[in-house]
């Protein structure tokens, strides 16, 4: 039973790692790096400026992400400052005890 699951699963691997190709032309998941983009493609990368207004290009909104790294690191800090402190007391209390 478990050879015919094993064979079973390996046979479903290897058709999703190698797609078969669907009326004559290949399944492609990535588009090759040597290939132009086409003029709709170019068309949806281009700057638009109705879409100017939405758009933040001032330095507030990295600031205030980079403020929002920054209390991130300092809040794991505290959370592993915090852990270590416990860990040692728990550790002194143990030796306390054990002297006594």
């Amino acid at each position: 039973m478990a050879s015919i699951l094993k064979r079973n699963t390996f046979s479903i691997l290897r058709s999703h790692h190698h797609p078969q190709a669907v009326e004559g032309l290949p399944l492609q998941f990535r588009r090759n790096i040597n290939v132009e983009p086409g003029a709709r493609e170019k068309a949806l990368l281009a700057k638009d400026p109705a879409l100017e207004r939405f758009k933040s290009y001032r330095k507030s909104a990295s600031n205030i992400r980079r403020i929002g790294d920054y209390l991130t690191i300092v809040v794991v800090a505290g959370c592993c400052y915090e852990i270590y402190v416990r860990a040692v007391t728990r550790e002194e209390a143990r030796k306390a005890l054990k002297s006594n």
